[in-house]
């Protein structure tokens, strides 16, 4: 079955011999850690539109037909993983995650379900008008051979096993799955997404088509029906589960910025668990290759998110261009975020350095103070705290700049759906969660540049 597009309206402890090659440019003493640090005035909530009821076969049908035989009466969800301005005013391109999913404990160990396997992830353009979120338009995510990627597990033992809505029966992997997360649009009319599962850099043409997957060097995906190119560090190989790539910015000039989620979990997970320090990519479109890695270091989980004491809850979801050397980074929890400014410098970073061979020890991962182990951390300053700004939803996972002191955010409400067995009933229906998907536009008390 062929892609199409369709209109419808739907209601760093450093080596000494490898001191001299690290790059100091851009290195910050210290982390952000400053709890009395705050932008300078308040932001505020200037509207809220939602997302109604949109039946999710009805959807995924009117995409790619026989897709999807029962929804299990879950409605179209999740398209917040990230929002990106389509050109008119109120209108934006959205992307799904891999869809409905969740986590139910059987004999004691979590296992990850689907209760919509057929799904597949799509790319959706809303509109945004008074209270109101409207889709106008939808693009199916397909292989080269124009079927349904769906939003499956790709490999045994290194992604979770998918099974059904209650658990108990195990579904097939599938190396095309994808769990779509960022999102821009080039000037070409292709889009580039980026995966959790690789984590990987997702080309897409215009028409929904994956044109090529970049995965990191050495993670071995066959059986794909599209090209896949190992040309990401293997050092992303040592992702944490569903804490792949996350953020995606496209710089003025044509370059990607790609913000892993989570720290690796390097030399383990217990160490990943601990750590604040995320790495940032920057790929050349042009050249289709790395040309960079950053090292970021998140505030304290405290500060990000008051009352909060568990450092693995950080994560960063959204980095959006400010110009060619600027980017605004969200670090958040489900509950809380803040919105950093972020200067690029010039150079590659960390890239290809010592803290890219999972061998070193300390890891990156594991510097409490990476500017004092001679880490070139990028500076950054706080613009707004989200959590301290009335109105705004808590899992804001993507954040679009519509004016010189404006942002459109948007949430992700999970399909509706829970953790835990409870999350359908006893004929398997979602117990809907309640959360729904919202466009939150924000207007900043001083403007974005200048």
């Amino acid at each position: 079955m062929s892609a199409r597009v369709v209109r419808r309206s739907l209601a760093v402890g450093l080596p000494l011999a490898l001191l001299g090659t690290v790059i100091a440019t851009g290195t910050a003493t210290g982390a952000q850690d400053d709890r009395h640090q705050r932008p300078e005035r308040t932001a505020r909530v200037t509207g809220t539109a939602v997302l109604g009821d949109v039946p999710l076969a009805g959807f995924s049908n009117g995409l790619l037909p026989g897709t999807v035989a029962d929804d299990r009466g879950v409605q179209l969800g999740g398209i917040g993983s990230d929002i990106y301005p389509a050109g008119r005013r109120g209108e934006f391109w959205t992307v799904t995650d891999r869809g409905p999913n969740g986590q139910i404990k059987i004999d004691g160990k979590k296992r990850r379900t689907f209760p919509v396997p057929g799904f597949d992830p799509a790319i959706v353009k809303v509109r945004v008008s008074g209270k109101h979120i409207k889709v106008v338009e939808a693009i199916p995510i397909t292989t080269r051979s124009g079927a349904a990627v769906t939003g499956l597990s790709n490999q045994p033992g290194r992604d979770e096993a998918p099974y059904t809505y209650d658990a108990k029966a195990p579904l097939a992997y599938n190396p095309n799955g994808l769990d779509t997360e960022g999102i821009v649009r080039a000037a070409d009319g292709s889009f580039w997404l980026v995966d959790e599962y690789g984590p990987s850099l997702v080309h897409v043409s215009a028409r929904g088509r994956v044109l090529t997957r970049y995965v990191p060097e050495g993670l071995g995906l066959t059986g794909a029906d599209y090209p896949v190119v190992e040309s990401l560090p293997g050092v992303l190989l040592h992702r944490k589960i569903n804490r792949g790539f996350e953020g995606l910015a496209l710089l003025p000039g044509g370059d990607l910025v790609l913000a892993v989620q989570s720290p690796l979990s390097l030399p383990d997970q217990d160490a990943g668990e601990a750590s604040r320090n995320v790495r940032l990519l920057r790929f050349s479109t042009k050249k289709r290759t790395v040309t960079a890695e950053y090292a970021y270091r998140f505030d304290a989980v405290d500060v990000v998110d008051p009352g909060e004491d568990d450092t693995s809850e950080l994560k960063i979801s959204s980095v959006v261009a400010l110009g060619r050397h600027e980017l605004l980074v969200e670090e958040r929890t489900d509950k809380a975020a803040r919105l950093h400014r972020v200067t690029l410098p010039h150079g590659s970073g960390i890239l290809g350095s010592a803290w890219d061979d999972p061998t070193t020890s300390p890891s990156y991962e594991e510097l409490t103070d990476p500017s004092a182990s001679g880490v070139p951390v990028l500076r950054k300053s706080l613009v707004v705290d989200l959590g301290k700004v009335a109105g705004v939803p808590g899992k804001i996972e993507g954040v679009a700049v519509t004016g010189r002191n404006t942002l459109a955010l948007i949430n992700d409400n999970d399909f509706g759906m829970t953790d835990g067995a409870e999350a359908f009933d006893a004929n398997g229906r979602l117990v809907d969660s309640g959360i729904e998907t919202s466009v939150t536009e924000l207007k900043l008390a001083r403007p974005l540049h200048g």
